[in-house]
């Protein structure tokens, strides 16, 4: 697929269980196109507890590589406890790079500096486990980025609305 069709295609993903889950909504944008400048002035924009970051990995900081394609990465969750900023700018962050390469090694996604990719990622301020966390992490933007490429089946959008007034959510308590 070419990357004038990648442009702003968007996908949603959800891994692991929680409270080590994580939940990641993915855009991609083609370098030099609008969806690409709006991902990249992010960067420019962090507030307490919301740093977004260019997704790198390594064993060290001075062995720190980014992921290529280019992944931009921002936490949905405010992390101001030490742990959680562990976990999201560590586990998370390690498992965003592992699932945007599994997209590469799979063929999905081309490991090109002319693709970027913008992830949100959830992250349970209660969550304890990095390993789960990871695993959660490239689960979860596996699955959002195969969305973003390969569609989302028709029927289940059909089926959203035939279940509309049914829908539940597990942030709503209501009626």
């Amino acid at each position: 697929m070419n990357l004038d069709q990648l442009d702003g295609r968007v996908g949603e993903g959800w891994g692991g269980s929680a409270p080590d889950g994580a939940h990641v909504n993915v855009v991609l944008a083609r370098r030099g196109s609008p969806t690409a400048a709006a991902a990249l002035s992010m960067l420019a924009h962090p507030t307490p507890g919301h740093t977004p970051v260019l997704v790198c990995v390594g064993p060290t900081q001075a062995e720190y590589e980014p992921v290529w394609p280019p992944t931009l990465m921002m936490n949905k969750a405010t992390a101001l406890e030490e742990r959680h900023q562990t976990l999201t700018w560590g586990a998370a962050q390690l498992g965003i790079g592992q699932g945007v390469l599994d997209a590469v090694a799979d063929g999905l996604i081309e490991a090109s500096g002319d693709l970027l990719v913008l992830v949100s990622v959830w992250i349970d301020p209660s969550a304890s486990q990095e390993t789960a966390v990871r695993t959660a992490s490239r689960a979860a933007t596996r699955k959002a980025l195969g969305t973003c490429v390969e569609g989302r089946d028709p029927r289940a959008a059909g089926d959203l609305v035939a279940r509309r007034d049914s829908l539940r959510n597990p942030f709503y308590g209501g009626d």
